[in-house]
């Protein structure tokens, strides 16, 4: 086939412990060491200065871009914004994405071994925050011989991690790209990842977290995705795509399981989830995405935002109704009253939440002339 874009890429890995004492976790655990998987695109400037850190959302993974091999048929994730010419273009930057901490696509989880047991941690693994996935991606930017990033981006929970980001580091962004995200979940949100927890809980393969030697807790999981995923979509979206229709045609109903389109979809997207994703990290990813409030831990957004250096760019989707542009706003408010570089838009597209996965033309417009234009200050 042919490949275009940034072609062939191969995931790499890095590891590394904090000595004796582990690594530190925000709640006082600790880790011995810790293994990120990660994936580059483009190639480091002499002085090192081009470096942009990509960060993918609650399902996602170091593959942001390119293709595995040759016979792949879904490039990465944000592989329309990634490569040549495109709005992160590998010909000015190097790109940098990494799967977070809590993850299961390579870096270390609650499915890695512990290293004392020899068994996987299940629900021994410490909770994880917003602020350990950050943390933990400064090691690997360290270790890359990257001292300033020219720029942090992503979308929904990869939103929180560039906010942190810049709060956190202020010295070492320049630019700040968050994008149909939240500096902390409402509590419709909350309650979604709960069912979703509960979900995955009820299942009776879930064994408080030990099923790594035997069945998964496949159901629970795909129950959970399909919740999920309907919150990542739009009414108006659902109507265009589905309707009512059904799924065997418009027919009669004959028998208790016929299906409306929408329905099976749904179990679709359930069953391809479970392929790839372990359960015990939806449960810690999304209890990281409940717990992080970036006003709440700074003391409110003055103290979060006084020591931040970067530009700001923040996007919103008119049709989201899980990170609501009213969210975007707060973000965008607070920076001004901060007196911080903040740009801010407000996308009109009908696919809700998924849109920064599916809306590239304007997004792409937009992140370029951010990244190319000259800071103010």
């Amino acid at each position: 086939m042919q490949l275009d874009g940034v072609g062939i890429v191969t995931p790499q890995q890095f590891s590394f412990d904090m000595g004796g004492e582990g690594f530190v976790l925000e709640s006082g655990d600790r880790l011995p060491d810790i293994t990120v998987q990660y994936e580059t695109y483009g190639e480091l400037a002499p002085n090192r200065d081009n470096g942009i850190l990509v960060f993918h959302a609650f399902s996602g993974d170091a593959h942001a871009a390119g293709y595995h091999t040759p016979e792949d048929r879904r490039p990465g994730w944000w592989d329309e914004l990634i490569g040549p010419g495109r709005a992160f273009d590998t010909n000015r930057y190097f790109v940098i994405c990494s799967n977070v901490l809590g993850g299961c696509r390579g870096t270390t989880g609650p499915g890695s071994i512990d290293p004392e047991t020899n068994r996987p941690w299940g629900l021994s693994f410490p909770l994880v925050t917003i602020a350990d996935m950050v943390r933990v991606q400064k090691e690997l930017i360290a270790h890359l011989g990257i001292d300033r990033l020219y720029a942090v981006a992503g979308g929904s929970m990869g939103g929180m991690q560039a906010l942190e980001w810049a709060v956190r580091f202020p010295s070492m962004v320049e630019r700040c790209i968050v994008i149909a995200a939240t500096s902390r979940l409402s509590a419709q949100g909350i309650a979604f990842n709960a069912v979703g927890r509960n979900a995955i809980m009820s299942d009776p393969n879930w064994n408080r977290g030990n099923y790594y030697d035997g069945e998964v807790p496949s159901r629970g999981l795909a129950v959970a995705r399909m919740i999920g995923h309907i919150t990542y979509l739009s009414s108006e979206s659902m109507r265009a795509k589905f309707g009512r229709r059904m799924q065997n045609g418009d027919g009669p109903v004959r028998a208790f399981d016929d299906q409306f389109a929408v329905e099976s979809y749904l179990e679709y997207q359930g069953e391809k989830f479970v392929e790839h994703f372990d359960a015990n990290t939806y449960i810690y990813l999304s209890k990281a995405m409940d717990h992080y409030d970036l006003a709440g831990e700074w003391d409110g957004f003055e103290n979060a935002f006084r020591d931040v250096q970067a530009s700001f760019l923040v996007l919103s989707y008119s049709s989201d109704w899980l990170f609501t542009t009213e969210q975007s706003k707060e973000i965008v408010y607070a920076l001004a009253r901060a007196g911080k570089e903040v740009s801010f838009n407000e996308i009109n597209s009908p696919y809700g939440h998924d849109s920064f996965l599916l809306e590239y033309s304007l997004q792409s417009e937009l992140i370029s002339a951010f990244l190319q234009g000259s800071r103010g200050r």
